[in-house]
């Protein structure tokens, strides 16, 4: 380890930056180097009382990333700026702490843990108790038996700011309240019990409910919560902003307890951080102190240092990972909704933009024209059946546009509808209805008739916030309807402004066909764009019932011979393409492995594989690249949900992929590509 201290940059010279600017006072392998601060006075006086260099008392945040002798940067700002500050850092190429709540929601912690993996630089959430030795010995406890199977935890963290209303707790601009303030340390606690318990590094509760109470400006102010976490272990926890709670935490076992008495702020401010660990079993109650003269922030500077000079990217254990940062923000996210509070970065209208979220060095989307429709549509489409609240779309949808993206796919039935309200909501902040082209999908069975259509049409509207849809696709065929009466019933619409071109989803190419002679016959407009599955392995079992493939010889013929424009779904065959480990996120009924899985696809994986070697990229670039180099108009509906997602799906677009590559690829011939025998 190098012996030189980390020379750390605060962000926020608060409360809490004033308790870890003491903590580094107190160690040998960290220390204090410069601040930033909007307020000149805050800056002096913070400056002054920890012997900051004028020279390094920074106005603006970005002056403090930028400097070449800060080695790492600890963000104290209020809530709503962590994850904008925290990415600021990281894309500076800087090592940086974050005060948790890292971000307001799943998606933006998510964003945090991605840009320190781009960067690879070192990001931890500053859940300081994490870090002190009670913990440590608390796992040992845990894992030695003495209190048996861990059964049950009781956990509570809670305060009384009644008596200053104006506080930041209290504030909704400020995403106050107790849950997402304080909620984070009975429940990251219990987590790591019942981690331990099973053998992993944490646990997230299998299910939660709360109650709770919301004061008069719309935060939370006191909560409850129960939850159960896997190996039935089930938990208690509580929070408050208005009411002094035990603040302890409490694990009972088959055989005995323990409990931390003062589990979340021993030694805060100047130390000692003593503290006590109470274990009961058969044979009695004994205590063990946890004595040291650091204070409790002392810890985490030293933990946060070591790991920088170590060049790792995340804290060690017992120290919150990154992939429980991101477990906790989901779990907070449903506290919150249980108790019915949404920050005010969830309320529809809200311009909240997270600069930085992409890595620099991707490819541009590129886009091209379909006849008919007003704007040139990027070719990859990004799908948006998985966003419920304006936060969680804003993240990746702002993301998408900067990547150059401008076609959004949703359906009337996505989320019950829940969908595209958010996608609306955010359209409307963003004052971008005339820059993007929406896929609007509607008529799914047993809804597939042109009366339900149209009324399907005009209620996605409302939601969306459009008067007009510039792609509709019907979800699904209905067969008992001639094709002629959807004919005509597009050409209505077309005719009342509020379709332009119009397509099917998991059509057969004869029945698609039929509708393209019907429309030929009365001058009236039929299908133009079929949306079907296409992807470079073929789907063997429907991922859901009624669902069609394009790859097959007959259809990829259709779609080349008469230049028919296709979108597809599930274009990189869910995830069949991707490394062994990550191909088992979603249910088995519709795993890949459950609905692409064959001898035949194997093969085409192992070619993709192959190629991607020779090619410098990763198989699922070359699956996705299949689909898009096709001998017709390809598009291809892609899921990602969050930027980083995004990122790593955007390298397929400048791979390019030639004829006897693709053909090859599809075991249409034996013969390997003139770039692989070179």
């Amino acid at each position: 380890m190098a012996t030189t201290p980390i020379r750390w940059g605060i962000i926020g010279p608060g409360t809490i930056a004033e308790n870890f600017a003491v903590g580094l006072s107190q160690i040998g392998t960290g220390r204090l180097h410069a601040i930033a601060s909007r307020s000149a006075d805050r800056r002096a006086a913070f400056g002054d009382r920890h012997g900051v260099a004028v020279g390094k008392r920074f106005e603006t945040y970005a002056e403090l990333v930028a400097d070449p002798e800060v080695d790492a940067v600890y963000v104290a700002t209020p809530h709503p700026w962590h994850a904008e500050l925290g990415l600021l850092a990281l894309r500076a190429g800087k090592p940086v702490l974050v005060e948790k709540p890292a971000g307001l929601n799943e998606a933006e912690v998510t964003v945090l843990v991605e840009a320190s993996r781009q960067e690879g630089v070192f990001f931890m959430e500053a859940y300081m108790y994490r870090c002190h030795p009670q913990i440590a010995r608390l796992i040992e406890v845990i894992g030695s038996g003495r209190i048996g199977r861990v059964e049950h935890i009781r956990a509570s963290f809670g305060f009384d700011a009644r008596a200053n209303p104006q506080s930041r707790v209290h504030a909704y601009h400020l995403a106050g309240g107790g849950i997402i303030d304080v909620g984070g340390y009975p429940l990251t606690g219990a987590g790591l019990v019942a981690g331990a318990a099973i053998g992993q590094r944490f646990a997230a509760p299998e299910s939660l409910r709360a109650t709770g109470r919301l004061g008069a400006t719309g935060v939370d102010e006191i909560s409850h919560a129960s939850a159960v976490f896997p190996g039935d272990i089930t938990a208690e926890l509580a929070c408050a902003i208005c009411r002094v709670m035990e603040n302890t935490f409490r694990v009972d076992g088959s055989e005995g307890s323990l409990l931390l008495t003062n589990p979340w702020v021993p030694g805060r401010n100047e130390g000692p951080s003593d503290t006590t660990i109470r274990i009961t079993t058969a044979a009695g109650e004994e205590e063990e102190v946890i004595r040291h003269p650091w204070q409790l922030f002392a810890f985490e500077a030293d933990v946060a240092s070591r790991a920088i000079a170590e060049g790792l990217t995340e804290p060690p254990a017992p120290c919150v990972s990154h992939a429980e940062s991101i477990a906790t923000a989901a779990v907070l996210d449903l506290w919150r909704r249980e108790v019915g509070y949404r920050t005010f970065a969830e309320s529809p209208g809200v311009v909240r933009r997270l600069a930085g979220s992409l890595p620099k060095g991707l490819p541009e989307v590129p886009r091209r024209a379909i006849d008919g429709v007003d704007l040139p549509l990027s070719q990859f489409v990004i799908g948006c059946d998985n966003r419920n609240t304006p936060a969680e779309g804003a993240v990746i949808w702002d993301a998408w546009m900067e990547a150059g993206g401008n076609a959004f796919d949703t359906a009337f039935v996505y989320g019950g509808g829940q969908h595209e309200e958010v996608l609306g909501q955010w359209i409307a902040s963003r004052k971008v209805a005339d820059e993007i082209v929406v896929v609007v999908k509607g008529g799914v069975t047993p809804y597939c008739t042109p009366d339900a259509i149209e009324a399907q049409l005009d209620i996605s509207l409302a939601r969306l916030g459009l008067d007009r849809a510039p792609i509709y696709i019907l979800h699904r065929d209905n067969p008992d309807v001639p094709v002629d009466e959807f004919v005509d019933l597009f050409d209505r619409l077309r005719n009342s402004g509020r379709v332009g071109i119009w397509g099917g989803s998991n059509w057969s190419t004869g029945r698609f066909a039929a509708a393209r002679e019907a429309g030929r016959r009365s001058g009236k407009p039929g299908p133009r764009i079929l949306n079907n599955n296409l992807s470079l392995a073929v789907m063997e079992r429907p991922v859901w019932f009624g669902c069609i493939s394009s790859n097959d010889p007959a259809s990829l013929a259709f779609l080349a011979e008469n230049d028919i424009v296709h979108l597809s779904w599930s274009s990189q065959a869910r995830g069949y393409f991707l490394p062994e480990p990550l191909r088992h996120r979603l249910p088995v009924e519709t795993a890949p492995e459950s609905c692409f899985g064959s001898a035949r696809n194997e093969e085409r994986r192992r070619r993709a594989e192959t190629l991607a070697r020779a090619r410098g990229v990763e198989a699922n670039h070359v699956a996705a690249s299949w689909v898009l180099y096709q001998p017709f108009p390809s598009f291809a509906l892609i899921g990602p949900r969050s930027p980083g997602e995004l990122a790593s799906t955007l390298p397929a677009l400048t791979l390019g992929l030639s004829p006897e590559e693709r053909a090859w690829l599809n075991l249409e011939t034996d013969s390997a590509p003139a770039a692989l025998v070179a």
